[in-house]
């Protein structure tokens, strides 16, 4: 059943040993919620976790936003490169029901245009229940590139962002339709798969 009155929640996990001590102020979920302000038209809220590298606590927070808080999207950043400290991906597999592989594909495919060290990322996203739970990277700048994708100077696409899959994907599970704004991330869906705007709706 489809959920398509209902608020779309979703679950911004920060994961940085030195951001959750105050070492240093997170800015992933900032840019994060930043990012949402602009890309939806569709109403939403946020439930966020700033949390430590600890392999157990990811998973946790993970199940407790999934099961208890009822989001149908969650995204956590930080945490997914090679270091020993680095567990997030491991964390997001436990708690898995499917396994999402073209995510990661596609994210990695877009910071390599940018630095060849994308290929030590190991981000990965998952179904759970009724949420999709996608890993992104840490730094505010690679979020919206990999949300967004490349555009090219007259803002024409030139590789798609993740986020454009991510609204018929939670389509599909059960989760609200999500409206985006087009000039930030068009999302996509198949023809039959689109509602008409309400009259008026910008």
């Amino acid at each position: 059943m489809n959920e398509s009155s209902e608020l779309l929640r979703i679950g911004l996990v920060s994961i940085s040993d030195r951001a959750s001590q105050g070492v240093y102020a997170d800015q992933g979920i900032p840019a994060l919620q930043e990012w949402f302000k602009a890309a939806l038209r569709t109403p939403w809220r946020t439930v966020t976790r700033l949390i430590p590298d600890e392999q157990a606590l990811i998973e946790a927070t993970l199940r407790e936003l999934v099961d208890a808080e009822r989001c149908h999207l969650v995204l956590t950043t930080g945490g997914t490169g090679p270091a020993a400290r680095d567990v997030t991906p491991e964390a997001t597999l436990a708690v898995a029901d499917r396994v999402m592989p073209g995510f990661g594909e596609q994210m990695r495919q877009i910071s390599l245009r940018f630095v060849p060290t994308a290929i030590l990322s190991r981000q990965v996203a998952v179904i759970r229940k009724g949420c999709l739970v996608i890993n992104l990277p840490g730094q505010p700048k690679s979020i919206r590139e990999t949300l967004e994708g490349l555009k090219g100077p007259q803002g024409e696409q030139l590789v798609p962002g993740v986020f454009a899959a991510v609204p018929y994907c939670v389509d599909l599970i059960g989760g609200p339709y999500i409206e985006t704004r087009d000039e930030v991330c068009k999302a996509f869906r198949p023809k039959a798969a689109i509602r008409p705007q309400p009259t008026g709706a910008t």
